[in-house]
Formats: structure tokens, sequence, C-alpha cells
């Protein structure tokens, strides 16, 4: 049983509502915290050996298929960093793409358990929904990063080696 019983019309308003400030407002807290958290691969960044330096990502998913498809969050911010193509191959921009697929994964992270608020003013059926909604928005974005970083984090390392 939901805690707040809503008419249709203001339910579904307040779903497309919350899910707007929901996925604003996350991307606004990501682009103002610093850029210290984001400059290394913790536990939560750090590519797995089952994820085969981001092989395992096309091999499983077809990634490069319809990663192009994604939107760029990053590019809708005037602080944002777009990442939809490399605008250049130097080490510096290389390292900042790097840093800034690590914010757009904790960004993606961050926002699928704001699903659970769903079922406080939606029926059962609909909180679930919700959930199968928030992971097919972002778990795509979290993959593609997952897919990208590595090999930018390898070819990184070349150019450092040079």
């Amino acid at each position: 049983m939901r805690m707040i019983d809503l008419p249709v019309f203001w339910t579904i308003l307040i779903d497309f509502a919350a899910w707007l400030v929901i996925h604003i407002g996350i991307s606004v807290i990501a682009l103002h915290r610093p850029d210290r958290p984001f400059e290394k691969d913790s536990w939560l960044y750090r590519t797995r050996d089952w994820e085969q330096g981001g092989l395992f990502w096309q091999k499983r998913c077809a990634v490069r298929r319809w990663k192009a498809f994604l939107p760029d969050g990053g590019a809708l911010f005037k602080k944002g960093f777009a990442k939809k193509h490399l605008q250049a191959t130097d080490p510096a921009y290389l390292a900042a793409f790097i840093r800034e697929s690590r914010r757009a994964e904790w960004t993606h992270w961050l926002t699928i358990p704001f699903a659970l608020l769903f079922f406080l003013w939606n029926p059962p059926s609909v909180g679930v929904f919700m959930i199968v909604y928030a992971l097919a928005v972002n778990l795509p974005c979290i993959v593609a990063q997952r897919f990208n970083r590595p090999r930018l984090q390898k070819w990184l390392g070349r150019l450092k080696e040079l």
C-alpha cells in the first residue's frame, strides 16, 4: 500500500517531475563535486578482470552498436564535459576525459536508488516499473563508461611511456 494516494493525473505528473528533478539534481551535484574523488580508480571505478579491459561489454552487450545513441549529459551543462566524441588526443585531455567518465558513472549509479521513492505515491506495480526504468536508463550509460574508460587508460598509459 502506498503512503500517499493521489488521482492518476497528479501521480503521472509527479512521476515525470520527480524524475526530471532527480536526473538534473544529481547531475548538478556531480558537476559541483571536486575533481579529486574522480582522479583515480577507486573500488567502484576499477576495471575488473572479467571486464577484459572493456572487451566484455562489447562481446556481451555490443556496446559499440548503440553507445552513439546515448545522450551526452555532460554537454547539456555549461560546466559539463562532453564525452560523445574525443575532442583531442593529448595526455591532459585524455586524463580529463577519464576523470569525467568516472564522474558520469558515479552520477548514474547514484540515480538508480531514487527509484524506490516512487513506491511512496505509486501502486507497487508502478514502483517496480520505476525501478526497471531507472535501470534501463542508467545501466547503458554505466556500461558505456566502463567500456570506454579502460581503453582510454591504456591509450593514456602508452602516451606517457613515449
